[in-house]
């Protein structure tokens, strides 16, 4: 940031010039002053008032590091998501706009004031748990992450937001445990309605990771092909559904037709899709048709 950026319009108007969009620069601008990200129409209001020494320096930082790329979220230390304000970092994925078409084919399979046991594998920032738990107060929502870094983070979202989801430690459908005080009693079931799940789903040399590189490479990269993760959620989930229960996926764009067949390999029902909000099938998913005693008469199924 110029050192004759004197005013905030000015600041802005710099920040703009050198590659920022207008948004971006007046949130950035707003969390250097100590202001809220919805204070907006007080930035537009008073664009002709000095900028402070101190709130210039922490802008100029602010700035380099969005345009090295550092997610805007991780800047200003929160993200929207389906209508709540998570707190994010970099212990967490940034949450993507394009997750909320996981979370509304979820509620379109949780009817409002049913009570259902619902899984969210890889958490994260917790935003998808949290999401189906703010809309289904009803239904009892559990989430994993193998990451207590990233526990920590979910955990803390959900204390803030006051959401009652239950949070475990453990490697998609191995080692589980219960994660802070408030999960210490309360023991998933057995089997669940829904499993819900955005896990890593990147090859491990695909082309976008240098823009990346600020998140979280574990949360991103999933072996040779992308598939790792999904392989091994979709093997264990049949021993963790009910019958009739569904596994909602969301996965990369071109990866729809391998997690199709992973699904059909492994016992499941027809597989359905769901497209984000560029037009890519991005989530699949199918209903698991075992019976109560698990069988599925598939050799491929567990």
């Amino acid at each position: 940031m110029p050192d004759r950026a004197r005013t905030l319009d000015e600041a802005l108007r710099a920040a703009q010039a050198r590659g920022l969009p207008r948004l971006e620069a007046q949130w950035l601008l707003l969390h250097a002053l100590g202001r809220g990200l919805q204070e907006r129409a007080w930035l537009l209001a008073h664009g002709e008032e000095p900028l402070p020494a101190p709130a210039a320096a922490r802008y100029a930082a602010l700035c380099a590091q969005r345009r090295d790329g550092v997610p805007l979220a991780y800047l200003v230390g929160e993200r929207g998501f389906h209508g709540l304000t998570l707190q994010v970092d970099a212990r967490v994925l940034d949450p993507r706009p394009d997750t909320e078409t996981l979370v509304d084919w979820a509620l379109e399979l949780l009817p409002q004031g049913q009570a259902a046991d619902v899984l969210d594998l890889g958490t994260g920032s917790g935003a998808i748990a949290l999401a189906l738990q703010a809309r289904r107060p009803a239904a009892r929502v559990w989430a994993l992450d193998a990451s207590p870094a990233a526990l920590a983070v979910a955990a803390a979202n959900g204390r803030r937001l006051a959401l009652p989801v239950r949070w475990l430690h453990g490697h998609w459908w191995d080692g589980w445990r219960p994660w802070g005080d408030e999960s210490a009693a309360s023991a998933p079931p057995a089997r669940f309605d829904l499993v819900v799940s955005n896990p890593p789903y990147l090859a491990e040399n695909d082309p976008h990771l240098p823009a990346l590189r600020h998140e979280p490479r574990q949360a991103l990269v999933a072996g040779a092909d992308g598939l790792d993760a999904l392989r091994a959620i979709i093997a264990g989930a049949p021993a963790r559904l009910r019958p009739g229960g569904w596994l909602l996926l969301e996965h990369g764009w071109d990866q729809a037709a391998a997690v199709a067949a992973l699904l059909r390999a492994h016992g499941f029902g027809a597989p359905a899709h769901r497209r984000d909000l560029g037009g890519h099938v991005r989530c699949t998913g199918a209903a698991w048709p075992g019976t109560p005693g698990g069988g599925t008469g598939s050799p491929a199924a567990g």
